[in-house]
């Protein structure tokens, strides 16, 4: 039963997505908190001059269109998103930037279609909590890597201002979603930092950002002084970042 729940699930998600990516536009849209943290912690010399990198739910195309645009840019960039309408719309707009070195490609996060140890980089942003196994898709970018090779991973960590707003629609009948995204996990950084660990990957570095005032009507209103002292507030931030090395 629960396979068929699975299988109901990422053929619904499959989908939404299509239909989604089909009425967002392109551009190198890359000051997300997310990508501000990823920025922030990219080493160049170590995850990008002369690698194979991999960035699985490449969406549109705007990081990876970004990182082929640096003057320290990875030798090849494998993009990889579950939706086909992605993939094109990322593939054309980077055609028209006159960039190379970039394959664009479909993959299920769950189920890469690419052997062990293929890729020095691999970097995903705002994925896992998007799939029914947020676990197994950690496990197939673990499995990706080179020895010596790092994980950037990005999730929203709901251990927070967030959490307690999802766990009040629950409790009112209401339905927590994403911008209209089909799965919407509900994702600890704790806990992903443990999955990831289990894989045998080392994590090196845990950072975290985004802390909120929501109140009824408005929009929610970002309090930056929350970000601070860091080594404590990242465990309570939206926006999580974990690099780990095999």
């Amino acid at each position: 039963m629960r396979a068929i729940r699975v299988l109901k699930n990422k053929e619904n998600a499959k989908e939404a997505y299509e239909v989604w990516h089909g009425q967002l536009d392109v551009g190198l849209e890359t000051n997300t908190p997310w990508h501000q943290l990823l920025k922030t912690h990219l080493d160049p010399q170590r995850d990008l001059v002369g690698k194979r990198l991999m960035e699985i739910g490449c969406g549109r195309g705007d990081f990876t269109c970004w990182l082929a645009r640096q003057e320290q840019r990875p030798a090849e960039i494998v993009a990889a998103d579950f939706a086909v309408t992605a993939i094109e719309k990322g593939r054309a707009f980077a055609k028209g930037l006159g960039l190379q070195g970039i394959s664009w490609e479909v993959h299920d996060i769950q189920n890469i279609q690419h052997p062990s140890g293929s890729f020095d980089t691999v970097i995903s942003c705002e994925t896992v909590e998007h799939v029914p196994d947020p676990r197994k898709a950690i496990s197939e970018l673990a499995r990706l890597l080179k020895p010596g090779g790092r994980l950037l991973l990005t999730t929203p960590n709901y251990l927070g201002v967030y959490g307690g707003y999802r766990a009040y629609m629950r409790m009112t009948g209401r339905r927590y979603t994403e911008i209209g995204q089909p799965i919407n996990n509900f994702m600890l950084l704790p806990r992903t930092r443990s999955w990831i660990a289990a894989t045998g990957l080392r994590v090196t570095a845990v950072d975290g950002i985004g802390h909120y005032l929501l109140l009824p009507g408005r929009l929610p209103i970002e309090m930056p002084i929350f970000n601070n002292p860091r080594f404590l507030m990242r465990w309570f931030g939206l926006h999580s970042l974990i690099i780990a090395e095999k």
